[in-house]
């Protein structure tokens, strides 16, 4: 495809992304974007190692009391909690803002004495009120989690991840192909690990809303490789039929005619999430949305690069170590290199099989593949009154078309060297 339009109008950078020669070379920045992958692994992998992860409350098991933060002091509502239990808080936060803000204690589990005692001296001591502004013991919240709860949460976490991988495995095979499902899982294990590491490095809490907002994320993420795999594979059905483009270049033709797409799905994607982490921080100080809208915004962040810069790139390194398409590239690089189309025909045999044998033989003889018919009319040499000079195939012989009668421009047909072949003068 040309970079003009026929009405000679430029294309604009846009437009370009649809044309061959238009848009970014994604895979042919593989190696860059795979370093970016592995250095991304490997503080991970020491984040998760070193740190840990800050498991909430319903992993671990445990107890929180929350108190109204307006008028308090964190600090001294801690001591005062300390004091009427005999245990170190383990955190302690003020979470929301304005009428909303409040603080949260949490230790390890208590018995319900225990919490009914702090809650009876947070109260007599600091005096909390209530929504309606009057000091009340029930504005003290608390909760209490045990410990076999948090290891059920966390056996459940897994298995729906394991679930997951599993169903998106089989319906990437199913819908598109094999090599395809291989890398758009491989990719989306590396989202899963590198939101991991992010959490581990910041020390983020990870509560049962992380967990199912990270299915949510992952989803999406799998979601927009399904999008960019598909026109992968319209782009390259046939692809070992033809000499004039390789596997990676149709993918990476793929990547740029779906990348406007993909960028706007993700900034689309992102705003609402934007909106309910404002509500959940500055307005609600609501624990559950604040998670819920942190892991969606990383994983849609994160998606962004896992669909564009590294699921296609995989894909096409899985694909490149196939014997049918190492074969290809070679034919492509042998045309482009303008070496001669005889040397071509054991390898098409080859790589496309018996399917293009058959077709082979069925053809007239004397017939000329269209690449190589293009070729020989483009490089024909022409005579000094400015006509082409036609080599007849099969028989070596060159002709100069005559001019000048209707019997000279008619097509004229020959069978020398045993071959039928049919020629026009060229313009």
């Amino acid at each position: 495809m040309n970079a003009t339009t026929t009405a000679g109008h430029k294309p604009s950078r846009f437009d370009r992304l649809y044309l061959d020669e238009g848009g970014t070379d994604f895979i042919g920045r593989s190696k860059l974007w795979y370093a970016i992958t592995i250095g991304l692994l490997i503080i991970s992998f020491l984040a998760i190692g070193i740190r840990g992860f800050n498991l909430s409350l319903d992993f671990e098991g445990g107890t929180n009391v929350t108190v109204p933060a307006a008028g308090q002091v964190a600090d001294d509502v801690a001591d005062t909690f300390s004091e009427s239990t005999g245990v170190e808080p383990e955190k302690v936060q003020v979470v929301g803002s304005g009428d909303s803000k409040t603080i949260e204690i949490t230790s390890e589990r208590l018995s319900q004495d225990q919490v009914d005692e702090a809650r009876s001296a947070i109260y007599e001591k600091h005096h909390p009120k209530n929504a309606e502004g009057e000091p009340s013991p029930d504005a003290i919240g608390s909760s209490t989690v045990s410990e076999s709860w948090g290891s059920s949460i966390t056996k459940r976490m897994v298995i729906a991840m394991l679930v997951f991988l599993v169903a998106a495995t089989v319906y990437v095979a199913v819908r598109l192909q094999r090599d395809m499902a291989f890398a758009a899982i491989l990719a989306l294990i590396i989202d899963g690990i590198v939101i991991a590491g992010i959490y581990a490095l910041f020390g983020l809490e990870v509560s049962p809303a992380v967990v199912i907002g990270l299915l949510t994320v992952l989803t999406f993420s799998i979601y927009d490789s399904v999008i960019v795999f598909d026109k992968v594979n319209e782009n390259t059905a046939g692809i070992t039929g033809q000499r004039k483009h390789t596997y990676a270049e149709q993918a990476n033709l793929a990547v740029n005619q779906t990348l406007m797409r993909s960028i706007s799905t993700s900034v689309i994607s992102a705003l609402p999430i934007i909106a309910l982490f404002v509500v959940a921080i500055w307005l609600m100080g609501i624990g559950t949305l604040r998670d819920l809208a942190l892991i969606q915004l990383i994983g849609v962040v994160e998606g962004i690069f896992s669909s564009l810069f590294l699921a296609t790139p995989l894909l096409v390194s899985i694909v490149n170590r196939r014997k049918d398409i190492k074969r290809h590239n070679q034919r492509v690089a042998r045309y482009r290199a303008g070496e001669p189309a005889d040397g071509d025909a054991d390898s098409d045999a080859s790589v496309t099989g018996a399917g293009e044998d058959a077709a082979a033989h069925a053809r007239p003889a004397g017939s000329v593949d269209a690449d190589d018919a293009d070729a020989a009319r483009a490089a024909a040499p022409r005579t000094a009154d400015g006509k082409r000079t036609v080599v007849t195939p099969g028989s070596g012989s060159a002709t100069t078309p005559a001019t000048g009668s209707s019997a000279a421009r008619a097509p004229k047909t020959g069978t020398e060297g045993g071959h039928n072949a049919t020629w026009r003068p060229g313009k």
